[in-house]
């Protein structure tokens, strides 16, 4: 179990991004009947997402080195600039991005902004999912 755990927690980082940045953001500006009250739905909903993120990334850094051991385990090794890079790029849209979007600051810049850094993002947590999943199907 605590080989796959890792592979557990990076699928509900990268499963979550995708669920709200890639449908549940566009059905809100899709169905809802203002982009106004879509826009504040959305905000809350990547607000969230940001500590879902966080929560992860700090639970497979705990993860990546075994109790007592100076040694990262196998998929640590190739993933660990990726959890860390996607950590950071959650904080960054969360108090970097998002407040200039709300402001409605040069709208269209920091939206495009933020969207790369998010998709950025939801790639670093794929990489991650896939070297700890290669790494259970080795043992």
């Amino acid at each position: 179990m605590q080989e796959r755990l890792p592979v557990l927690v990076a699928a509900l980082w990268w499963g979550s991004l995708g669920a709200i940045g890639f449908m549940a953001v566009p059905l809100l500006f899709a169905h809802l009947p203002s982009p106004a009250m879509a826009g504040h739905m959305a905000a809350r909903l990547f607000a969230a997402q940001t500590w879902v993120s966080v929560a992860c990334c700090v639970v497979l850094l705990l993860l990546s080195r075994p109790r007592g051991s100076e040694a990262l385990e196998p998929w640590a090794h190739k993933a660990m600039a990726f959890v860390l890079g996607g950590m950071l790029l959650a904080l960054l849209v969360q108090f970097g991005v998002a407040p200039r979007i709300v402001a409605r600051q040069d709208l269209r810049l920091w939206h495009s902004v933020g969207t790369v850094m998010y998709v950025a993002q939801w790639l670093c947590a794929a990489v991650v999912l896939w070297r700890a999943a290669a790494s259970v199907r080795r043992r």
